[in-house]
């Protein structure tokens, strides 16, 4: 029975796409755009992924599958699907790094959280950082008083960056 099962395997559906390629193409940019967009302009937190983030991602992941893929069967759709998305995060990141319009659409300016040892609270209010976590970021980096800073920003990646006094 399990030899069986291993022979009978519908080679042609597995690898012939049961929709068009461009279909695929441009539903997977389209679902690539979008999901950049609201990431890029509506989420930036600070420092490294959080569990709320990883939610995020992945419920994104999973209610943006069926507008990129439709109902494909076939591995070769997969791969292409794939490719697209690939391609698309790749092209994000080379256009970033040979041109400023890109680069200012790919990765958001420093905000300025600390100004020579006073929180600038209407930043923190538009990063969603509040007091206490900004200050367990600074003894992450070894500042233990707020007036050892100068100068302390939020990156585009979501890091923070300290300038000491």
């Amino acid at each position: 029975m399990t030899a069986l099962l291993l022979v009978d395997i519908d080679w042609g559906k597995m690898v012939t796409p049961s929709m068009s390629l461009w279909e695929i193409l441009i539903r997977g940019t389209l679902t690539y755009w979008f999901c950049f967009a609201y990431i890029r302009f509506f989420r930036r937190g600070a420092g490294q992924l959080g569990i709320s983030d990883l939610l995020l991602i992945t419920l994104i992941s999973d209610a943006s599958q069926n507008s990129m893929a439709g109902e494909y069967t076939s591995i070769t759709e997969g791969f292409v699907l794939v490719g697209v998305l690939v391609f698309w995060d790749y092209a994000i990141n080379w256009l970033g790094y040979r041109s400023v319009f890109f680069s200012k659409i790919g990765e958001p300016d420093p905000v300025l959280l600390i100004k020579n040892g006073v929180m600038q609270r209407q930043n923190m209010k538009k990063e969603l950082i509040t007091a206490s976590e900004l200050t367990g970021m600074l003894r992450e980096q070894g500042v233990d008083d707020l007036v050892q800073v100068r100068a302390c920003y939020i990156e585009g990646s979501g890091n923070i960056s300290i300038i000491k006094k």
